[in-house]
């Protein structure tokens, strides 16, 4: 899409959330929708019509890749979300996974991919594609990531330490996992992929080792990320970068040069001073914390009022694209769900209006 519509969407003072999640889960039988294509599009563009959003964002499902590629290596459905490679993939399991993926998918994906075609063929919306990055999806497929990252960045080799070996081949062999996840959203319609990347943070790559001149968030993230990025240009389609979670300067310095359509933080980061480190070209989204909208212990409906103004003003300030929304997707909650729903509208009511009365407002001009 002509990155022209970004700029215009952040002058337009919209404000949305990724809130499908919400939509699905007031419906009878959410599974049911989740399941179905066509179910799912509706839902979806339930949502986006909902809160004002152009953009149809698909359920956050960051499961879908790492069950599409333990189906192929024969781990039961029961079993994926708890297993972890417990010695390096072999040449086999990697020539295994590479013969049979371009052939394979599983319910859900074939139920985004549906909602991506109702999207793109039945409403005038965007449609939007949804994946994990690689190295958060590295990250699930091992029981310590974090040590054996670490000594990757020290410059132990595999043959020292076997998790190094199973770092390089897990990344491997995620990359190919969220490569055909987006093709197949890509052949669905997808005008756009968000690509979510909250592992890539400081907890789980040492911000000392990134000072100190190591490469490890290169050989780690910004290798595969790029990879992703070729991918998306060849189809001619844009991407929405999402990381939630805690970022250095540097990490974000390295995202920016994917050239991103738009930049997703987390609400631990204060856009207006990030501007600094963020191409006007590239919209920044978000980024109210919509993990704790559930309670009101963790955050009132006046304090979203009071943080979507202070973003609104700060951001107009700097004078950088901006579109107020969610840090994160916003996931329902049954017993808080009108908690929850106050909250997102006071957030949607609060990008073009200014002035946090929780009514609808023609938007205005950023």
């Amino acid at each position: 899409m002509n990155r022209e519509f970004y700029m215009d969407l952040a002058k337009s003072g919209a404000a949305f959330p990724i809130g499908t999640d919400l939509v699905v889960h007031e419906k009878n039988d959410p599974r049911k929708v989740m399941f179905d294509g066509v179910l799912l599009g509706k839902a979806v563009e339930e949502a986006s019509r909902r809160y004002n959003a152009p953009l149809a964002f698909p359920l956050m499902d960051l499961k879908l890749e790492k069950a599409l590629l333990l189906d192929i290596l024969g781990v039961s459905p029961e079993n994926v979300d708890t297993y972890h490679f417990e010695t390096t993939p072999t040449a086999e399991m990697i020539e295994k996974v590479k013969k049979e993926l371009p052939a394979r998918s599983l319910p859900r994906i074939d139920a985004t991919c549906g909602a991506i075609k109702y999207i793109a063929g039945s409403t005038d919306l965007v449609p939007v594609g949804m994946c994990i990055g690689t190295f958060s999806l590295m990250t699930k497929l091992m029981a310590d990531p974090i040590t054996a990252v670490y000594l990757l960045g020290m410059g132990v080799q595999p043959d020292e330490e076997e998790t190094v070996g199973t770092v390089k081949k897990s990344l491997e062999l995620a990359c190919m996992a969220v490569k055909r996840c987006i093709t197949l959203q890509i052949e669905a319609g997808a005008k756009a992929i968000i690509m979510c990347e909250p592992a890539a943070n400081k907890i789980y790559i040492s911000p000392t080792q990134i000072e100190e001149g190591s490469d490890v968030f290169d050989r780690c993230v910004m290798d595969y990320a790029f990879e992703i990025k070729d991918l998306l240009n060849k189809h001619k389609v844009d991407l929405i970068l999402h990381d939630c979670g805690e970022l250095t300067d540097q990490m974000i310095e390295r995202f920016v040069k994917l050239d991103p359509a738009m930049l997703s933080l987390g609400s631990s980061r204060k856009l207006w001073d990030d501007a600094r480190l963020v191409p006007k070209s590239t919209v920044l989204y978000g980024n109210l914390p919509s993990k704790h909208f559930y309670s009101d212990e963790k955050i009132t409906k006046a304090q979203v009022i009071e943080k979507s103004l202070e973003l609104v003003r700060k951001m107009k300030e700097v004078g950088h694209p901006f579109i107020l929304g969610s840090e994160c997707d916003v996931l329902s909650v049954p017993e808080s769900i009108g908690t929850i729903n106050e909250k997102v509208s006071a957030l949607v009511n609060c990008g073009g209006c200014g002035c946090g009365c929780g009514h609808s407002h023609p938007r205005k001009a950023a």
